[in-house]
């Protein structure tokens, strides 16, 4: 039997990258799909794509750092198909690389607002639905970034941090609800949020030296993601719960090193 067989999923961010890779992996294995995306056009390819496949899915259009917008797509998935048993908190902002000295409150607020008021705005609204049924799995993305430095730009490495103290504390806050929240921390994947990074480093004859970077040697994408959500989204992970997850080729088992350096 499928893994999600019987469950209605609702993923923010699932017109591009980790978002889309996860809603079609969700729908493969038997999940109703609403696909939350800012953009329009790449929303309803997503949704297109799963129906396309012999899949379930619709499409909405929002901002998941906007409260209306993030209460308004909970609500839509259990009208329509009466639950609502996954959430993937997915959709983020990048930071770009601009030094300290040049940042602004309002490029930090933005970022914050996006990536981590997000992430709270989905825990809180999907919650409200998953308490009375006693069941739910909520998966936030996080990223390596929230984990060490040099990673992220401050403000993106601020807000990636606070999701996982987010999801450590909505754990205990859901304590005996059944609602279980859990985050991935990816590593350096190749998305589109990351393409212009490494389409540069490319440029640069620099992309070899970036793969080094992991004990994996290359970098990784975004099917890779998704495959720890859905195990965090199934009633595999029963026991899992308030964990922020890293999957990152091994790039935070050690301190940072001469990517020349030989084993």
């Amino acid at each position: 039997m499928p893994r999600l067989a019987g469950k209605v999923a609702v993923i923010t961010g699932a017109g591009s990258g980790i978002g889309e890779a996860t809603a079609l992996l969700f729908a493969t294995e038997g999940a109703k799909v609403l696909a939350f995306d800012k953009n329009a056009d790449t929303a309803r390819a997503t949704a297109d794509a799963i129906r396309a496949a012999g899949g379930t899915a619709e499409a909405m259009t929002g901002d998941a750092g906007e409260e209306a917008d993030v209460s308004r797509v909970f609500d839509a998935a259990v009208e329509k198909w009466g639950q609502l048993d996954i959430v993937f908190a997915n959709a983020g902002i990048p930071g770009g690389w601009i030094p300290l000295r040049d940042q602004t409150p309002e490029r930090w607020a933005e970022i914050l607002r996006v990536n981590l008021i997000g992430p709270f705005l989905a825990v809180k609204h999907a919650s409200r639905h998953m308490v009375p049924r006693g069941q739910g799995s909520i998966v936030c993305t996080a990223s390596v970034a929230g984990i060490n430095a040099n990673a992220g730009i401050h403000p993106y490495s601020a807000s990636k941090a606070g999701v996982i103290s987010l999801v450590k504390t909505s754990a205990y806050s859901l304590a005996g609800t059944g609602v279980r929240v859990n985050a991935v921390c990816p590593g350096i994947i190749e998305t589109g949020m990351t393409r212009p990074t490494i389409a540069r480093l490319r440029e640069l004859g620099r992309e070899v030296q970036m793969g080094k970077l992991t004990p994996l040697r290359r970098n990784g994408m975004p099917n890779e993601i998704a495959t720890m959500v859905l195990y965090l989204a199934s009633d595999e992970a029963s026991y899992v719960n308030g964990q922020a997850i890293a999957i990152d080729g091994g790039l935070t088992a050690s301190m940072p090193y001469d990517v020349g350096q030989k084993s």
